[in-house]
């Protein structure tokens, strides 16, 4: 935002759920405890992937990324939003707001891509199995997942200096628990309408077009699976896919509700429902539903906790 109009500006004051107190206080605790199980299930998911030789393919160096960008998620608005909700003091610096914003937008897009860069490894492995280490071989997965990191942060730079150059004319109570694009815009002094066209053309493409690139993967993966005449290789192929499937519908529902509504069609407190949500319960449950659903996560956990010194002193 531009603050030639404000000689003194601080920075900004994130009002959260600041008319309801006892739910503010509420939800700090609830916050953390699962910022803890967040920060335990996807540490857990990366520990497992680097250390366990049968993880290391290209579905568990999908998902080590995937829990890896949902902890840098849940640090960079956790902390803030608890620290808010727990005192007074709702400010937050004009950087600190800048850089939440930048972090936060990339990380959504880069799971974005990276869900459907997912999608791809499973329609592989499931339409192509003879071929699979060929097609997915380590540089391809490389350099699939620097496309998803590029492709996400390349797009938060564009969004981060398009809302923050904009005139605010000395508003700066956002209202909301942190710093994201349609919040800010609504602080600006001057027509957005250019803003809000072009957010609603990048949440298409980093919404819609990964949408429908995973539902085309899963739509061949189902007619492959049908064809097989054993009922337990049809049961394997789809546990295979059935946690990645229920991780896409979680994140994309949610975001597609938050950015391809109109904002009329709900009241901001949803709105900042929905923003928790994607911020705080989804990561927590990717690393649940990869670890209930996944008979290799819990192998590898359970060899784990065999190799430990006091496993093996019992």
């Amino acid at each position: 935002m531009e603050r030639a109009n404000d000689s003194t500006f601080s920075g900004f004051i994130l009002l959260g759920f600041s008319n309801r107190p006892q739910l503010e206080t509420a939800l700090s605790v609830l916050i953390l405890i699962i910022y803890f199980l967040s920060f335990l299930g996807n540490g857990t998911i990366i520990l497992l992937s680097l250390v366990d030789s049968h993880l290391h393919t290209p579905m568990y160096f999908f998902l080590s990324n995937l829990s890896f960008m949902d902890l840098c998620l849940t640090t960079c608005t956790v902390p803030q939003t608890v620290a808010n909700f727990k005192g007074k003091d709702k400010r937050i610096t004009y950087g600190g707001c800048v850089t939440q914003l930048f972090v936060a937008l990339g990380l959504g897009g880069v799971e974005c891509v990276l869900l459907s860069v997912m999608a791809y490894d499973r329609y592989a492995a499931v339409c192509r199995p003879l071929h699979y280490m060929l097609i997915m071989h380590p540089q391809l997965c490389s350099q699939l997942v620097a496309t998803a990191w590029l492709t996400g942060f390349g797009n938060s730079v564009v969004q981060t200096a398009l809302t923050m150059t904009l005139p605010l004319c000395g508003k700066n109570q956002v209202d909301h628990f942190f710093c994201e694009v349609p919040a800010m815009l609504k602080l600006a002094c001057t027509n957005t309408s250019i803003n809000e066209a072009e957010l609603f053309a990048v949440s298409v493409l980093f919404l819609v077009v990964p949408l429908s690139l995973i539902l085309v993967s899963y739509g061949h993966i189902t007619h492959a699976v049908l064809k097989i005449k054993s009922a337990q290789g049809r049961r394997k192929a789809f546990g295979t896919c059935g946690s990645h499937s229920m991780v896409v519908t979680v994140f994309f529902g949610t975001l597609i509700s938050m950015y391809l509504q109109p904002p009329s069609s709900y009241s901001q407190d949803v709105n900042k429902s929905m923003a928790l949500f994607y911020t705080l319960v989804t990561p927590l449950l990717n690393p649940l539903i990869y670890t209930l659903r996944n008979n290799e996560v819990k192998g590898a956990l359970r060899r784990l906790v065999r190799r430990t010194p006091d496993s093996r002193q019992s």
